[in-house]
């Protein structure tokens, strides 16, 4: 019997959003009603990634920008190759705390690299795999400095400036553009949910979102089946 392909469901946003938050507010849901699922974060997921995650985000001192868009990269690629691919060909639903926007979003429009050579990268490391749709959460520049400050010390991404990050959020917003959409088939579908409320309003958004994209979803989240 062929076994349909899972689903790769992203959470993206820029510092702050709230989109880990609501990741495990999600995996919780599925868990509860025995959904089949697991939830990775980039970058990390696999022993390479892990390893990477520590250089990219907690080593001191300067970096290539080339050096730091290869090592997300490599992170990607093995945890596509050792954990996602394997998991959607079983029919697992996999919840991604960041996939390859945040690439976009940081390296490119954040770091100014070439768009197209960092597209060619990351057909490379995704081996085509594609999202089958990315939430990606909005919230006022003030409120998500707030939330990371309550998170403890930066990583050395989050101490990139206040430039950089508003060139991250700018992205962001692009990328919900049928346009920009329809010239990057790679990222598949993409659409907001506003981040703003408590955890249990933006959750519901998030319910709202899944339903409006698989209406036969809809009866395992709410509940009517299991």
């Amino acid at each position: 019997m062929t076994v349909a392909r899972g689903r790769l469901i992203v959470f993206e946003g820029p510092e702050g959003a709230g989109k880990t938050t609501q990741l495990r507010h999600l995996d919780a849901w599925l868990d509860v009603r025995g959904v089949e699922h697991l939830c990775v974060r980039e970058p990390g997921g696999t022993a390479l990634g892990d390893a990477v995650r520590r250089l990219l985000l907690d080593a001191a001192g300067p970096m290539d920008l080339r050096a730091e868009a290869l090592l997300f990269m490599a992170s990607r690629a093995a945890l596509v190759g050792e954990v996602i691919a394997p998991a959607l060909a079983r029919g697992v639903t996999v919840l991604a705390d960041r996939y390859f926007l945040s690439t976009y979003a940081y390296q490119v429009a954040g770091r100014g690299l070439n768009e197209s050579e960092v597209r060619a990268a990351n057909a490379l490391a995704t081996r085509g795999v594609t999202p089958d749709l990315t939430l990606v959460f909005a919230v006022p520049a003030g409120a998500r400095r707030a939330r990371a400050e309550r998170r403890g010390a930066p990583d050395r991404i989050e101490q990139a400036g206040d430039d950089f990050h508003a060139r991250v959020e700018r992205a962001f917003a692009t990328f919900l553009s049928p346009n920009w959409q329809g010239a990057h088939a790679e990222s598949g579908p993409v659409v907001a949910v506003d981040g703003e409320g408590t955890e249990a309003v933006v959750f519901e958004r998030v319910l709202a979102a899944l339903g409006a994209r698989w209406p036969e979803f809809a009866g395992v989240l709410d509940g009517s089946r299991s």
